[in-house]
């Protein structure tokens, strides 16, 4: 009788679990079991081994062969258990010493040559084997730099299964033909999902992306919102430029730190949405789905176990939803609890996965169906209970967790035949957005927080006080029912990123009022681009 063990990760959302790859050889009639709650692609992988076992030159054992996924009550699906299950098989044959890769996590597809494809998950795959104490991986040749990203664990990269064993045997390393130049390669199908759009939800490089130069006003609500990562509501009629804004939000934004970028690769890897080339996404992510998305779409679901949606791709960046009033409303409501948390917690009856969800949430709206509500002359004929109906798409629940509420001007003539002269560009702004998060840094250096937003209303009201007196006019909206608790909470953040920009110790009684008229729309006295303009 012959038993080897070896590791591989199973996926559950973007976090590993570690599982134990047994095979085990018995005498009698020739077959192939293979048991550990595996689903319908991985039974499949028995064929895939066996085939592949074959063309690297070694011999399959004509045995009974069982092998096992442990813990069986994990569900396991995917590929990315063939290049595990061929190396126990052929550890349990003799073919190679058990004792070299009982330590070892292996994850790769196995084409039938032989040739070691690529599979998505491969950074979170990693980082469970890390976390779990493991030291030696082995992954496909092409997702080598991805599985690099994790410190402290020794990665190799292998382009056949050939190569694997002669490296396990310490034999010849043969050598692969490589991809010839010019032709596709297909062995980077397996790191996309069909139909997931490659590249959703990747930022273009601000060097190369749409300038802000290029939007005439309303640059001082972005940059709020970019400093202090505030959800951002932007109203106005068609062509005021609301889409345009959007757009060039990501250009202003400070570049990812080291562990926001991993949690970002992290789940565009297992989304099969990661580009090739790129292991590390480096930029705040850029996510736009059409009004026409589904709540599952929005915040994950699927078959089985559910896959990251919007929100989880849009983590540590983005998410615009154009138009939004002509989303369904149970997309919408279903933002209101990742708005709050951070996460989104999906229960499915194949399991329960919890999927990061931190992101800044820019929505645009027009007034009314048909968009010229407050033009002043303009014709509109929306009956007044059918203009109610429509901005009541947007529920109070939702919007009350909308820290800027900003509404776009029309684009005048001076403005549209560029005689008012250009704004300021997008490094500019950017440039002052990296200060205001810096000062921010600082105050919240000893804090599990990393920008205003993120501080608790507890925390603002009783450790990060505003200067004497200057929230009079918020106390009095509240006694006037114009703030709820939740929004005054949300005037305070705004309003230290109002004093960030602005570079004052604390919020003054006009950095309040900046914030006040941002959340509830009435005017304050306070001269527009106060503190972003400072």
């Amino acid at each position: 009788m012959g038993f080897a063990r070896t590791c591989s990760v199973a996926l559950v959302g973007v976090e590993g679990v570690v599982v134990e790859v047994q095979a085990d050889l018995e005498p009698g009639v020739a077959a192939f079991t293979l048991v550990g709650l595996p689903d319908k692609s991985l039974t499949e992988s028995r064929d895939r081994v066996r085939a592949a076992v074959v063309n690297s030159g070694a011999e399959w054992p004509q045995k009974k062969l069982t092998v096992g996924l442990s813990p069986a009550s994990v569900p396991k699906g995917g590929s990315g258990f063939d290049l595990a299950v061929a190396a126990a098989v052929l550890g349990a044959a003799e073919r190679i010493d058990p004792r070299t890769i009982a330590d070892l996590v292996l994850v790769g597809e196995l084409g039938l040559d032989g040739r070691v494809r690529p599979v998505r998950g491969i950074l979170p795959a990693v980082l469970a084997a890390a976390d779990a104490g493991y030291r030696q991986v082995v992954v496909p040749e092409q997702t080598a730099g991805e599985a690099s990203l994790v410190p402290g664990v020794s990665v190799l990269g292998v382009r056949s299964l050939r190569q694997l064993i002669a490296v396990l045997t310490d034999e010849p390393v043969p050598d692969e033909e490589p991809t010839e130049e010019g032709r596709p390669d297909a062995m980077l199908a397996g790191l996309f999902v069909p139909g997931a759009g490659i590249g959703t939800g990747l930022a273009a490089d601000p060097a190369e992306g749409p300038d802000l130069a290029d939007v005439a006003g309303q640059h001082h609500a972005l940059e709020i919102a970019a400093a202090g990562s505030h959800h951002l509501l932007l109203s106005g009629p068609p062509g005021a430029g609301k889409t345009m804004l959007a757009e060039r939000l990501p250009g202003i934004l400070p570049p990812l730190t080291r562990q926001e970028s991993l949690e970002v690769t992290a789940v565009h890897s297992v989304a099969g949405i990661l580009p090739p080339g790129e292991p590390l996404v480096r930029r705040a992510p850029y996510c736009a789905p059409h009004h026409s998305a589904t709540m599952q779409s929005l915040v994950g679901g699927g078959n089985g176990l559910p896959r990251p949606g919007a929100v989880s791709l849009a983590h540590r960046g983005i998410l615009f939803l154009d138009e939004a009033p002509e989303f369904s409303g149970k997309a919408l409501d279903a933002l209101r609890q990742p708005l709050e948390s951070g996460h989104v917690v999906i229960a499915r009856a194949a399991g329960v996965v919890r999927l990061p969800a931190r992101f800044l949430l820019a929505l645009a709206a027009n007034p009314c169906p048909c968009g010229r509500h407050t033009l002043h002359g303009a014709g509109c004929e929306c009956p007044p209970s059918l203009v109610r109906r429509y901005q009541a798409r947007l529920s109070g629940p939702l919007l009350d967790r909308v820290d800027l509420r900003v509404e776009a001007e029309p684009v005048t003539r001076v403005d549209l035949l560029g005689q008012g002269g250009r704004g300021e560009s997008t490094e500019v702004v950017a440039e002052r957005v990296r200060e205001a998060r810096a000062r921010a840094a600082d105050r919240l250096a000893d804090t599990p927080w990393r920008v205003n937003s993120e501080i608790p209303g507890h925390e603002l009201r009783t450790r990060y006080h505003a200067a004497p007196g200057a929230l009079a006019a918020a106390e009095r909206d509240i006694e006037r029912g114009l703030l709820t608790a939740r929004g005054l909470d949300r005037v305070l953040r705004v309003a230290w990123t109002v004093a960030d920009l602005a570079g004052h110790d604390r919020p003054d009684h006009q950095d309040v009022a900046l914030a006040l008229e941002m959340r509830t729309g009435v005017a304050r006295g306070v001269p527009v681009g106060t503190g972003a303009r400072a």
